[in-house]
């Protein structure tokens, strides 16, 4: 079950229109290290992780990704609100608008579309605990970037709330990788197999 509470995890008030930077923004939607990209790997990973405290821990997180792709398209949907033709054409905001108008769409900034190949379920505790590691970064660098372009105080102020949530979730990731080393034994430790090693201490 999940319970929806109808405003943003965090605000988001622009009151200056940029679609120059909504076509960038809306890499952390529809990108290849986005949020949704985040929640669907989270929220799928769930139901292969053998341990309840990480079963928790990917529930919690995959939740949370989906309030920031909320937060990320609330972004989009400012900054492209009320365009004319003239400021379409000169942001170069035309190349989206052609196909999408002003609707959110998950894309990444290249104009490549979302694709499931953007994330990894691989059903291997360690295996996906490291990729959700370097997810966590890779968003983190592209929240970076983002802020590395924009300079407008009422999109940098939900951007960095954002890059700053990717980072407590590396943490959590991290805390969860030490808890499963620790709760795995010699027949599922990934140094160590016997389902392919004779010489593998049983």
């Amino acid at each position: 079950m999940w319970q929806y509470e109808k405003k943003l995890q965090y605000p988001v008030k622009i009151k200056n229109p940029n679609p120059k930077y909504a076509k960038i923004i809306i890499s952390q939607f529809g990108g290849p290290d986005g949020e949704l990209a985040a929640s669907m790997r989270y929220l799928s990973q769930r139901y292969s992780m053998p341990y309840a405290e990480l079963k928790g821990l990917l529930t919690d997180i995959g939740t949370e990704e989906l309030a920031h792709m909320e937060m990320i398209s609330a972004m989009v949907q400012q900054l492209t609100r009320e365009l004319d033709e003239k400021e379409i054409v000169a942001s170069g905001f035309d190349t989206y608008f052609v196909d999408h108008t002003a609707g959110v769409y998950p894309v990444a900034a290249s104009g490549v579309p979302f694709t499931a190949a953007y994330f990894g379920v691989k059903g291997d505790v360690l295996t996906d605990l490291h990729e959700d590691l370097a997810a966590e970064q890779k968003a983190r660098t592209t929240y970076d970037n983002l802020l590395r372009l924009i300079d407008d105080p009422d999109i940098r102020d939900p951007l960095k709330f954002l890059r700053e949530r990717e980072i407590v979730h590396y943490q959590r990731f991290g805390e969860g990788l030490r808890l499963a080393t620790d709760k795995l034994n010699a027949k599922n430790f990934y140094a160590c197999n016997p389902s392919f090693d004779k010489n593998c201490r049983k």
